[in-house]
């Protein structure tokens, strides 16, 4: 999110800085503090204090920067420089937060944050939350598919939340060919494994980008069977991109992404969602894919954040008795 956010901004001639490892690829300025990046180098440890340092050196910058954004993987560990800078800082997490660490961030009741969907918006009531900017991708990098393949597919990491076996149990009682595509752990060996056949259920294997949309697209439906609420799905957006509707369960805020209908179903049980797999076959793919182009498209993402940084400046200009001239003097 963070890479097609940048591209996009620069594209759009805005003056961006990067922070990021040294082996990124940006159209934007790049200031690097490290090389590469954890997954990479073992010995950056504990990651949080490599973090750390990323977010002190955009903190001493502060002054040459309008608006400073965070992408947290995990927290926003950012709340805690906002008080030391006079820029204004926003956050974007990407998890559902529990109750306690609402509590924890509401210590600093005045930090911005933008949500990711309708669904952790409300999960993060009693913070300071600008708006909603749903994610985007490029959807130009997935190829409509008119004419799918005879075949069903789960894309997902495997355990108990993404419902790897509830995709099964789906698969099985319309009587489609499931495919599995996921990297293999303990979870898939101990739990998923034995019901994989090579006939009605085949698992793929850990696929590439090309492989992830060969697979979307040559499907006629792709199932989402989450267990747990989820503050967005990009896997979801991507398959509608190659104009493969979606049949999930309705949990966290996949009704608001899947259009009952339009470009899938969401469904409250499993033998709903059995029984809506079949409708899902009779939508017009070349619908699918245009409510993926209009919505979640990476221009949709970029326009929603700069109206959010357009409302932070001038929040600070009103503060500071400013007009947004001399705020950007």
């Amino acid at each position: 999110m963070a890479s097609l956010l940048t591209q996009g901004l620069v594209e759009r001639g805005h003056d961006v800085t990067l922070f990021a490892t040294a082996d990124s690829v940006t159209k934007a300025k790049l200031h690097s503090v490290f090389l590469q990046g954890y997954w990479h180098d073992e010995e950056m440890w504990p990651w949080e204090f490599c973090e750390m340092l990323n977010l002190a050196a955009v903190c001493e910058r502060a002054h040459q920067f309008d608006v400073i954004h965070y992408q947290a993987a995990y927290y926003p560990m950012s709340l805690t420089f906002g008080r030391l800078i006079s820029t204004p800082m926003v956050q974007t997490i990407h998890h559902s937060p529990a109750q306690s660490q609402i509590k924890l961030w509401s210590l600093y009741p005045e930090a911005p944050f933008v949500a990711i969907s309708q669904f952790q918006y409300q999960a993060m009531e009693g913070l300071n939350r600008l708006g909603v900017v749903y994610n985007g991708i490029d959807t130009s990098s997935f190829t409509f598919q008119a004419e799918p393949e005879d075949y069903l597919l789960f894309l997902g990491r495997f355990n108990a939340e993404k419902g790897a076996l509830e995709a099964i149990e789906v698969a099985k009682r319309v009587g489609v060919r499931l495919l599995l595509a996921a990297p293999e752990d303990e979870y898939y060996r101990e739990v998923v494994a034995r019901h994989v056949d090579g006939t009605t259920v085949e698992y793929v294997g850990e696929v590439d980008h090309a492989g992830k949309n060969r697979l979307l697209g040559g499907a006629r439906a792709l199932l989402y069977p989450v267990q747990v609420g989820e503050p967005f799905g990009l896997v979801l957006v991507e398959a509608m991109a190659c104009g493969t509707p979606v049949v999930a369960l309705n949990k966290g805020a996949v009704s608001e992404i899947v259009l009952n209908g339009v470009n899938g179903y969401h469904a409250e049980t499993l033998e709903e969602m059995s029984a809506f797999v079949l409708r899902a076959f009779e939508l017009k793919r070349a619908d699918v894919r245009r409510v993926a182009t209009n919505r979640f498209d990476v221009q949709s993402m970029v326009e929603g954040y700069i109206k959010v940084y357009e409302q932070m400046i001038s929040t600070s200009c009103e503060r500071a008795g400013l007009t947004q001239h001399e705020y950007a003097g």
